[in-house]
């Protein structure tokens, strides 16, 4: 549907240094986080974001990191040439005064790229082939920022990935019970404090210098990897949460979207299984880039990364539940609660195969 009768919009399009006349605005794409437009002239087609300030409270931070990495990623490519590098990366549209976003008179916060035609997107990881080609794409996107020195760029979410923060966070909610369920979900909590330590190892390796400090992407969806017409990696996207971290967050939490059988909120936990081929078809695909620059004690920290991201979720999830569910949106008043048990579960089933994750992984390191 067109959006040519918004002048809000239509209005903060035109602060951009755009090539042609907009004919055309519509609703783009299915993301939940920033509103997201195709602005089209007659000469080419934009993608146009109103940022999530909400969320995203440090825009020019945001904005600032985008650009320091895809200023980056365009020198890595520039030898492939001008069209290789347009395809592979995006590229900010500024405003008429050189900017990288606009702001409205109603304290709205735009952005700016082209959009990058004929690609697709996938919600679901369904086949091998996919499953590789993700792993190779953010493995190939680490590599390509493993010069960059992390100290350019902001902590846009600071903690995020940060077990003891979310544990913190955790037992606040505990003490203050302020929807009154902790009684309820004590079994859970039981399980979740037995293996708090466990899940502390990565930030132990950082913190005792083991780990360094790497740019990573932290949100490893695979409908962040854009493919051309022939299912191939052409771009990684969505690079809001580009950030200093460690490599083993991007490859867990990838893993936690694609080895799981069931969705995210199955109620019914004995469907979640672990798909062992798509955990094998991600590793080889990742580490077919990123073994190029990974040290021997980041390769060690991949398997804990495996386990810590869907704990993680989980202690999120039970935090918000025991919140009174303020942060999630939620369809039933037991959502959240469904939802913890339901990563529970993926680390238990990963618990049990263990042993075989390990072999993939060494076998995928040494190949």
């Amino acid at each position: 549907m067109s959006e040519l009768k918004n002048n809000n919009i239509l209005s903060s399009a035109s602060h951009f240094d755009i090539e042609g006349d907009i004919i055309q605005v519509e609703r783009f794409g299915s993301g939940h986080i920033n509103d997201t437009y195709r602005v089209k002239t007659d000469t080419k087609s934009y993608l146009f974001q109103r940022i999530n300030n909400q969320i995203f409270v440090d825009v020019a931070g945001l904005m600032e990191n985008t650009k320091v990495v895809l200023d980056h990623l365009k020198k890595k490519l520039a030898h492939f040439g001008k069209e290789k590098v347009e395809k592979s990366t995006l590229t900010l549209i500024p405003t008429h005064e050189g900017k990288l976003y606009y702001q409205d008179e109603n304290d709205g916060f735009w952005r700016m790229f082209i959009l990058l035609e004929g690609t697709k997107s996938y919600d679901i990881v369904e086949t091998e082939a996919q499953a590789y080609a993700g792993g190779k794409a953010f493995g190939e996107f680490q590599k390509q920022l493993s010069d960059l020195d992390p100290s350019k760029l902001v902590e846009i979410l600071p903690n995020f990935h940060n077990i003891d923060f979310r544990m913190a966070n955790l037992r606040k909610a505990i003490k203050d019970n302020t929807a009154g369920r902790v009684n309820e979900v004590q079994d859970i909590l039981d399980y979740i404090l037995k293996r708090e330590e466990r899940m502390r190892t990565i930030l132990l390796m950082g913190n005792n210098g083991d780990l360094p400090l790497r740019i990573t992407h932290n949100d490893t969806k695979f409908n962040n990897v854009l493919l051309d017409e022939h299912d191939r990696v052409q771009c990684v996207i969505d690079l809001d949460t580009v950030m200093p971290g460690y490599v083993a967050y991007d490859f867990g939490d990838a893993i936690r979207t694609i080895i799981n059988s069931a969705a995210e909120d199955e109620p019914n936990t004995e469907k979640i299984k672990l798909n062992i081929p798509l955990f094998k078809a991600y590793a080889q695909g990742y580490t077919s880039e990123a073994c190029d620059f990974l040290t021997e004690k980041e390769t060690t920290s991949l398997l804990h990364g495996v386990f810590l991201l869907p704990f993680m979720q989980a202690v999120r999830f039970l935090t918000d539940y025991l919140n009174g569910d303020t942060y999630y949106k939620i369809h039933y008043s037991t959502h959240n609660l469904v939802r913890t048990k339901a990563q529970l579960k993926l680390v238990q089933e990963m618990e049990l195969h263990q042993e075989e994750l390990a072999s993939i992984l060494e076998e995928s390191v040494n190949v």
